[in-house]
Order: C-alpha cells, then sequence, then structure tokens
C-alpha cells in the first residue's frame, strides 16, 4: 500500500514538473506579441468581445495555448471567460465517463486453448491537460491499449480460472490500464468481462463430460437408495418372522391393495406353514 502510494506521488510530482516546463515563460518577443494583440483588442472592442468571449459547459474543460505555451496548470470552466483572438487557441475536454466496447479477441490460454473474449471498459478524463498534452488521441490510444492488455491478462490464465475467476482478470485489467494511462490523464473506472466464446468441438467435449458425471452421481445415488430398501426390508423381515400374525396382516393389506385397483383377477394367499404341512405328508 505504501509503495503504491509512493509511486502515486512520483508521478504526480511529473507530472507538475512536466506542466511547470510547458507553462514557462513566452519571452520578449512573446509578450510583445501579447501586448499587441491585447492593444488591438481593446481598440476594437466592440467587434472583438464576440471573438474573446467563451463559454464552456458544465462537464467540459477548456486548455488554452497562448503562442502554443499552456497558460496556467489548471484548464478554465466551466462557465465564461476570455480570451486573445490573436494569440490564444483553446481545445474543450470532455469530462463525462465513456464507454467503449473492447472486440472479441481470440486469445490462447496458459494450457493452450483459443477462446474468444470481449469485454466493456468505461473511463474518463482525469487532467484535461495531461490528456491534451501528453498523448495525441486519448481516446483512441486507450482503446487501443485495452485490447492488448485483454490479450497479455488472458494470455496467463488457464480456460478453469478464464471461465470462473471474471471479476479477478476485469480487476486486473482495470489497475493494469489505470496505471498505463495515468500519465495521460486518463482515470479507468471499471472493466468489465462481457462474454467468454469456446470452440464446438470443445464445447460438445465439456457437454459429455458433464452428462458422463452426472450419469455417474445417479447410478451412485440409486445404488445407495437400493442398500438402504435391502436394509428396511430385512429389518421388516426380522420384526415379521417375531409375529406370524404380522404376515396375516400384511396378506389382507396387500389384498385391499389389490382389490382397490377395479382388478378381475383376484389373488388370494396361502400361507406358507400349510403348504408345508402337505408337503411332509
Amino acid at each position: 500500500m505504501e509503495d503504491q502510494m509512493e509511486s502515486q506521488k512520483r508521478r504526480q510530482e511529473s507530472k507538475d514538473a512536466l506542466i511547470s516546463e510547458r507553462t514557462g515563460s513566452l519571452g520578449c518577443l512573446g509578450w510583445f506579441i501579447v501586448i499587441l494583440s491585447g492593444f488591438f483588442t481593446v481598440l476594437l472592442f466592440p467587434i472583438t468581445v464576440w471573438f474573446c468571449l467563451k463559454i464552456v459547459q458544465e462537464y467540459e474543460r477548456a486548455v488554452i495555448f497562448r503562442l502554443g505555451r499552456i497558460i496556467d496548470k489548471k484548464p478554465k470552466g466551466p462557465g465564461i471567460f476570455f480570451i486573445l483572438p490573436c494569440t490564444d487557441s483553446l481545445v474543450k475536454v470532455d469530462l463525462r465517463t465513456v464507454s467503449f466496447d473492447i472486440p472479441p479477441q481470440e486469445i490462447l490460454t496458459k494450457d493452450s486453448v483459443t477462446v474468444s473474449v470481449d469485454g466493456v471498459v468505461y473511463f474518463r478524463v482525469s487532467d484535461p491537460i495531461a490528456s491534451v498534452a501528453n498523448v495525441t488521441n486519448a481516446d483512441f490510444s486507450t482503446r487501443l491499449l485495452a485490447q492488448t492488455t485483454l490479450r497479455n491478462v488472458l494470455g496467463t490464465k488457464n480456460l478453469a480460472e478464464v471461465l470462473s475467476d471474471r471479476e479477478g482478470i476485469a480487476h486486473s485489467m482495470q489497475s493494469n490500464l489505470d496505471e498505463a494511462t495515468d500519465n495521460w490523464g486518463i482515470k479507468v473506472e471499471r472493466v468489465e468481462i462481457k462474454d467468454v466464446k469456446l470452440p464446438f468441438q470443445l464445447q460438445r467435449a465439456m457437454a459429455a463430460e458433464a452428462e458422463a458425471a452426472r450419469e455417474a452421481r445417479a447410478k451412485v445415488i440409486a445404488a445407495e437408495g437400493e442398500m438402504n430398501a435391502s436394509r428396511a426390508l430385512k429389518e421388516a423381515s426380522l420384526v415379521i418372522a417375531e409375529s406370524p400374525s404380522a404376515l396375516q396382516l400384511r396378506y389382507l393389506q396387500t389384498l385391499n391393495t389389490i382389490a382397490a385397483e377395479k382388478n378381475s383377477t383376484i389373488i388370494f394367499p396361502l400361507p406358507m406353514d400349510v403348504i408345508s404341512h402337505f408337503m411332509r405328508k
């Protein structure tokens, strides 16, 4: 935690130093041009006021360049402000959160399985001056970096980790992107993995494996049920053996069950001890 705070502090100090270098003095010639531009602006005030007056929305900031140099460490806005029409130029930066889809990427996992993965990234501009001065197109650069980061992160994961640990992969991608885009003035707020597409043959193999596992569990459950039923029958036979009248009651119960089903055939049970008596004769 302390190392992370120190690294962030060093990055902020380097950014401040870079901005201070860019906001240096204009020089004698530069100040002469600025004074001359201000003189003509005041002289032609009713006309030049429409070129000096600028308005920036609440969700925007303006980075002002005077003779090619950034004039302030902080951007202008929101609201109304003035610029010199001949020497100053401004670039508006949108501070709202931007989301974009990462195109499906064909990735080879650590266990040599090819998968197609896509995702979505949410980011915003946290430092307008850095997003203008440090990179040509911060939005496009962040999109390209998100694609390569997705490939690099998933290339170190097994297929099982890709399917089960999406939250960890998204967090790892967010930290890597946020660190890489810090010098561009970009803050990556959230990364989500949308879909993981497997090859058709691999899907069939995984389905067959899951079906075999389910059948194996079903056979184990059926075997356990047969074993429990046999134990219950054994206990019931012991109870019936202790009481001969219980067997007669069981016969009557079976006869009642058969008669309730409206069958045309009625079975009269014959006790086994009667048959054994005739067999002895």
